[in-house]
């Protein structure tokens, strides 16, 4: 929950320039709160920069106040959205079978879900996150299509705490996951405190295609070190 539309639009602007050196086959994606979605898509067509949501609603249409589908997302442009975020399912109920709908929604509308995975620190501390990720992916993707996704692993304790999940070990876990897909080839990314500072060591790893940033991705100049990580 980031960013006025006046200053969405100053963003873009500024970062635009440093991105200009981006090799081309790195995707980027900037998934943005609602209110700034049509701006941005504006602004950023025919640019390198995709733009993506937040959220999706499993319903079309409806009595769902405060919620928006798939068909208000794809007639601004919208090519992918975050479903399933650690937020979402702590501080606003979001289940597995929630999830599932959404992700089905999403690729019913032509949206490339982006679905978030990762335990909590509770559950790592009891060698819970092998299990607690397994479900996760299980009931997260029933009647989904795998070759319409990306998967981001976020470790819910390593989130905006500065405290990165160790990249061989983020690297292990999303070889796990890799291992439980039906699509081997679905991108998975990492979500958890990464930073202009690490995001090399990240990206060298080789079970991990991309990164899902939070607050290092809010400043232009770190959104642009970060999109121009070194291999």
């Amino acid at each position: 929950m980031h960013k006025t539309q006046a200053e969405a639009l100053a963003f873009v602007q500024k970062v635009l320039p440093e991105l200009d050196g981006v090799p081309e086959e790195r995707e980027l994606i900037l998934c943005a709160p609602f209110t700034a979605l049509s701006v941005l898509s504006d602004k950023l067509q025919g640019s390198r920069v995709k733009v993506g949501a937040q959220n999706i609603h499993w319903q079309e249409s409806g009595a769902y106040t405060g919620e928006i589908s798939g068909p208000m997302l794809t007639e601004l442009g919208i090519s992918y959205v975050v479903v399933g975020h650690s937020e979402r399912r702590q501080y606003f109920g979001e289940t597995d079978e929630t999830v599932n709908a959404r992700l089905k929604a999403a690729q019913a509308a032509g949206i490339t879900p982006i679905l978030c995975v990762g335990e909590t620190k509770q559950q790592r501390d009891a060698n819970e996150a092998a299990g607690v990720i397994a479900t996760q992916i299980e009931q997260g993707l029933v009647g989904v299509n795998q070759y319409n996704l990306v998967v981001a692993y976020e470790p819910i304790w390593a989130i905006g705490t500065g405290d990165t999940c160790a990249a061989d070990e983020a690297n292990r876990v999303i070889g796990k996951i890799r291992a439980q897909l039906v699509n081997k080839d679905v991108p998975i990314q990492y979500g958890g405190s990464v930073n202009p500072s690490n995001v090399d060591e990240i990206m060298a790893q080789s079970e991990i295609d991309g990164a899902l940033v939070g607050g290092a991705s809010l400043a232009a100049d770190s959104f642009a070190k970060l999109a121009n990580y070194q291999e």
